[in-house]
């Protein structure tokens, strides 16, 4: 299973967003890829009862950003998309990923095939910024 996702293994908010820069998305990419991610969390989460009554207050309400950095990006400097999927990553890989037959793997598998094909799709139409010449890790 490690390596199928981006928050498979161990991940953080730098190699989150790596998988983000090898597939070229912008914010808008990025935030498509999340919202499919966030979606099939929450709908698990309201269909199994444990999973429900112990962690359904993290998706109730309007927005669908889910973190400790959920509704601000202060300082993450482009980094909140990729911040918000490792969280919720952290949460499915956790909680959800060991609920899962070999079946239901397989399926989230070719989901996640379709997400990145739709995300792809959408950086077609909002290319990624070029990046800058100085990394955003070297110090200077």
């Amino acid at each position: 299973m490690a390596g199928h996702f981006p928050f498979s293994g161990k991940a953080n908010r730098v190699s989150v967003y790596a998988f983000f820069e090898a597939h070229s998305w912008g914010l808008e990419a990025q935030e498509k890829y999340y919202e499919h991610w966030y979606t099939w969390a929450k709908n698990f989460v309201l269909n199994d009862p444990d999973l429900l009554a112990a962690k359904g207050v993290l998706f109730q309400g309007e927005h669908f950003h889910f973190g400790t950095h959920a509704d601000h990006e202060f300082h993450l400097h482009g980094y909140a998309i990729a911040t918000r999927l490792l969280d919720l990553g952290e949460f499915i890989k956790g909680s959800i990923l060991p609920k899962l037959d070999h079946e239901a793997l397989h399926q989230l598998e070719e989901e996640h095939h379709h997400w990145v094909e739709e995300a792809n799709a959408v950086a077609a139409k909002h290319p990624r910024p070029e990046a800058p010449e100085i990394g955003r890790y070297r110090h200077v």
